[in-house]
């Protein structure tokens, strides 16, 4: 019994060091891709030239981020499926382990690769009808953007295999580290290219870029022990079709997200200039902490929850399951909060120069502040997904997902057209359309198995406490600050520093004294840093 309590131990000490190893890679990547985003801008601006390869880069990126990024169905299908084969996370795949590998990169392979020859040659008319009211040059252009970057399509599937063959035996570095890939080449191609009128090369980089990632992938692959030896073994291939019913559901879900974002587009182009940007501004201020705290706690746990299904322990999937989302409610909370103290603050300070202005800065600062309501919704939703997933269950988060999109666009009438909240009725639509996920998700798992909410959400009402006095102290805090007469940038420094030290303090405080884990582990992680 204390064997097997130490290797429950090992592994969760285990999960929280591959987190923190994850945060870090991803604040990387992340980082990098701001860069690029940078780069770009500083060379292109906002023209015709970007504005038609942004609207290439829709398909190709749905590919490489969507369908075969972290959490994407192809990384998904793989760990779900792989990690039940394999006896323990460090042992070399077998040859029944290789045949499927085979089998499942053949078949992904040829559907890819059909994608994307038809993408090339039908590039003029699916460009037609995604810029249906843009300008014949804009369409041209963003054809040959497209042509271009097809090829894209078939990489972000065969990435997403690799990503999760590699998280399946704890290579967790590379796969996260390897979107940094593409940002790196985009940099140094555009900057060489100084005169590029049309965005040919901004194009071409893109593509280039993409191989690349596949690329830094293979070699670590191989030395794994897996091995390409084309072959279509099919039929009476249970483990096949294991995959295929988690793949195929879970690509549908992933491409019903783009028609959420379809639906938010169509309504902001009746709201006033800057709408649209202002909500994407929001959306990525928002991924950036929420997707890395994400990316970081359930890429290590999922091989953990598939691992434990295949073999029944129902009781350490409660336990991991409850740890993994009381870290992200623990965390997640404190970000809510400081997005509603200091989302003005903060965006001016980052943003507010050149084009972008005050008025700006406003409308990204309300539509980030109703899009924060969602962090909670949203880390329960893709935590309690990879459980789905570890049962080999696809299908119930894609009804629910199809079920949304409707209530999505009824939202979005009712608030923006109805009620005229503007800007913050598409970002508030989305926030409880990520609660009605969260909730019928959690609702219908007890058919696969009966998690331990009331110890769950009993942590969170103490910690909801906890935030609430935060939000009131820290707004008084905010208040008192507001009447100091300081130069702008040092005032939204020293004002930022001090309400996110004194809530940070505060929150910590308060969860120790209702005795929450979660602060004394923090607490404990802090004495030893200092020690």
């Amino acid at each position: 019994m204390d064997t097997v309590n130490k290797a429950k131990k090992d592994e969760t000490q285990s999960v929280l060091k591959a987190a923190w190893l994850i945060a870090l890679v991803t604040i990387a990547s992340k980082f990098m891709g701001f860069v690029r985003d940078m780069v770009v801008a500083n060379y292109y601006g906002a023209t015709l030239v970007s504005d038609a390869y942004f609207y290439a880069l829709q398909i190709p990126s749905l590919a490489i981020i969507i369908l075969g990024g972290v959490g994407g169905p192809f990384h998904s299908a793989a760990v779900a499926v792989f990690s039940k084969l394999i006896p323990d996370f460090d042992s070399k795949p077998d040859e029944f382990v290789n045949k499927l590998y085979n089998t499942f990169l053949t078949v992904s392979f040829l559907f890819f690769a059909a994608c994307s020859i038809l993408g090339f040659f039908f590039a003029d008319k699916i460009m037609g009808i995604i810029i249906s009211a843009g300008s014949p040059e804009l369409v041209a252009l963003a054809s040959a953007h497209f042509k271009i970057m097809s090829p894209v399509i078939l990489i972000g599937g065969i990435i997403g295999i690799y990503y999760g063959l590699l998280v399946t035996h704890k290579q967790y570095i590379l796969p996260n580290l390897s979107p940094m890939i593409l940002s790196v080449v985009v940099i140094i191609v555009i900057s060489l290219v100084h005169n590029d009128k049309s965005g040919i090369a901004l194009a071409a980089a893109t593509t280039l870029g993409a191989v690349c990632q596949l690329a830094v992938q293979f070699p670590k692959i191989r030395q794994i022990g897996y091995r390409i030896k084309p072959n279509f073994d099919i039929k009476n291939n249970p483990q096949f079709k294991n995959i295929c019913e988690l793949l195929f559901p879970a690509i549908l879900s992933s491409t019903i997200g783009q028609i959420s974002i379809y639906i938010d587009m169509f309504f902001a182009s009746t709201l006033k200039e800057g709408a649209w940007t202002s909500v994407v501004f929001a959306n990525r201020i928002f991924q950036f902490p929420v997707g890395i705290l994400v990316t970081a706690f359930l890429v290590p746990l999922f091989p953990i929850f598939s691992r434990l299904a295949g073999e029944g322990d129902f009781e350490a999937i409660k336990k991991y399951f409850n740890k993994g989302v009381g870290v992200l409610f623990f965390v997640g909370l404190p970000m809510l909060i400081l997005i509603l103290l200091l989302a003005q603050d903060g965006i001016s300070l980052i943003f507010e120069r050149g084009a972008f202005n005050a008025n700006a800065v406003v409308m990204v600062s309300e539509a980030l502040c109703f899009l924060s309501f969602s962090i909670l919704p949203y880390v329960f939703r893709d935590s309690i997904t990879r459980v789905y997933y570890a049962f080999n269950d696809s299908k119930t988060p894609f009804a629910i997902a199809m079920s949304s999109i409707a209530l999505k666009a009824f939202l979005n009438w009712l608030l923006i057209l109805k009620l005229d909240m503007g800007i913050a009725g598409i970002t508030l639509s989305t926030s409880f359309v990520t609660l009605f996920n969260a909730v019928f998700l959690g609702l219908f798992i007890h058919r696969k198995i009966k998690l331990d909410y009331k110890s769950l959400f009993l942590n969170l009402g103490k910690m909801l406490l906890a935030g609430t006095i935060t939000l009131i102290a820290g707004w008084f805090i905010c208040v008192g600050f507001d009447r100091l007469e300081l130069p702008k940038y040092i005032f939204e420094i020293a004002k930022i520093i001090t309400v996110m030290t004194a809530c940070m303090g505060i929150y910590t405080v308060l969860n120790l004294l209702f005795k929450m884990d979660y602060a004394k582990e923090l607490l404990d992680r802090i004495v030893k840093t200092g020690h």
